[in-house]
């Protein structure tokens, strides 16, 4: 069974489609870190606020001072010309990924999946071999030129997009996007858009682009696999993607999805149309290296993963969109609104009265982070903790507390914490539920009928 597996994936395929995704991969990556500049998405992130919520075990990740941040985009956008270049091939794309990593770890107020993708994306191009041709790397020496690639390379590609797309599919399947909720919520703020405002709020609309998302999601990746359907699956992705970035605004993300039809269609066909200079690899020579097991136990295991983070939140207790917990990591694109009311009181522990009183925090947060932070039980845990460490410096100890109401979709708001716990004094655990969040109420995302007035004022 091992060598029928080994065969397959270290037979020789063309790598018409790897070079080319490494050449549109690369001007993708340059964009985004210089346009992360230009478009003062550093300055937002990085440099505005007084702290950045960082993921949770990584603090010694922190925004370089002064500009630092500004040079350390300008560098990667030097890494990203060297990828599209082919220059130096796997330690500029290495740099850039571990650059890339340091972003997406060092804050969370932009999190989106997108940007997790990228970073899985920039390691598995480290490791796969796309300098092979068109690149400076094959023709400063030669001797590195090639035309083939093992197909375990096509299959780790194939296998990762496989399981974000299904799972992004799967993960609309729930009662306030299947009734069109959410696409009107997500279509309400586009209405002064130019031209479009107007369609965006048709009610047909609204159900057709939750019903197309979830059909395209689920048969994008299959359809690109089946020749017959392949070109059929090109141009929905083109349409699909180009109005995501027309309506949302979600950076090089639309542009790298559509990127991933190289890696489907046929090597005659891409060396045509992008190569005509190049030739065909046709044989059908496999090459299994003394490191084959370890090569194939890596790539099943890394898909294993893959498949399994996505349903973590099935094992905990409460619901994920209701505690968030499980969110991340999970390929859940897009899926539903939030907003929240966050009050936070210190309690000093000297006060024999142990008075609460209310704590301004809002000086503390950039408007960017201000938006995020009220509907995430991680980021209001940080806050408290913040918060503690704050008037520990001026010589208080104190309890932190916090009274949070949260609104899903169209539902009203609920407490979201228990408000008799001192944030300050528990931890937080990966991989528990956190005891201090309060159980999800009944129908937490429909509006309750006698509260339908104020509701709708408050969406």
């Amino acid at each position: 069974m091992l060598d029928r597996i080994n065969k397959y994936l270290f037979t020789r395929v063309d790598n018409a489609g790897l070079v080319l995704f490494r050449i549109a991969f690369g001007f993708l990556l340059t964009v985004e870190a210089y346009g992360a500049i230009a478009t003062g998405w550093v300055r937002r992130t990085f440099m505005d606020p007084e702290f950045t919520f960082n993921f949770i075990g990584f603090d010694f990740l922190q925004p370089l001072p002064g500009n630092g941040m500004y040079i350390y985009f300008a560098i990667m956008g030097v890494f990203g010309i060297a990828v599209m270049l082919g220059y130096k091939y796997r330690w500029s794309m290495a740099g850039y990924a571990l650059m890339w990593m340091c972003v997406y770890l060092m804050q969370k107020s932009s999190y989106n999946n997108h940007y997790y993708l990228m970073m899985l994306l920039t390691w598995m191009m480290v490791l796969v071999p796309a300098a092979g041709r068109m690149s400076l790397d094959a023709k400063l020496n030669p001797e590195r030129k090639s035309i083939s690639m093992p197909r375990w390379v096509q299959t780790l590609v194939v296998g990762q997009l496989l399981i974000v797309f299904t799972y992004a599919a799967i993960a609309k399947i729930y009662p306030d996007w299947l009734d069109g909720t959410v696409t009107r919520l997500f279509m309400k703020s586009k209405a002064d858009y130019w031209l479009i405002g107007d369609f965006l709020q048709l009610p047909w609309v609204h159900w057709g682009m939750a019903y197309f998302g979830i059909l395209f999601d689920l048969l994008v990746i299959p359809m690109y696999m089946w020749r017959k359907t392949r070109w059929l699956a090109f141009g929905l992705s083109l349409f699909f993607h180009l109005f995501n970035s027309a309506v949302f605004h979600i950076g090089i993300f639309p542009y790298m999805s559509i990127a991933f039809a190289l890696f489907f269609f046929s090597s005659e066909t891409l060396v045509k149309r992008f190569m005509p200079a190049e030739e065909v690899y046709r044989g059908d020579e496999v090459r299994i290296p003394k490191t084959g097991n370890i090569t194939t136990a890596l790539l099943v295991g890394y898909l294993f993963v893959q498949f399994a983070l996505p349903l973590r939140h099935w094992f905990i207790a409460e619901p994920v969109l209701w505690t968030e917990e499980g969110h991340r990591l999970s390929w859940r694109m897009m899926l539903r609104t939030k907003s929240g009311r966050v009050i936070y009181y210190i309690v000093d522990k000297a006060d024999p009265n142990k008075k609460k009183i209310a704590y301004s925090y809002k000086d503390l947060l950039s408007k960017k982070q201000y938006r995020s932070f009220r509907t995430k039980p991680d980021f209001i845990w940080q806050l408290a903790q913040r918060i503690h460490q704050i008037e520990k410096e001026k010589g208080k100890d104190v309890e932190v507390y916090a009274t949070v109401r949260v609104k899903v979709n169209a539902g009203s708001y609920h407490l979201l914490v228990d408000e008799s716990v001192d944030l300050a004094s528990v931890s937080w655990d990966q991989l528990k539920h956190a005891s201090w969040l309060l159980p999800a109420p009944e129908n937490f995302t429909k509006i309750e009928k006698k509260k339908d007035s104020d509701s709708s004022t408050q969406n």
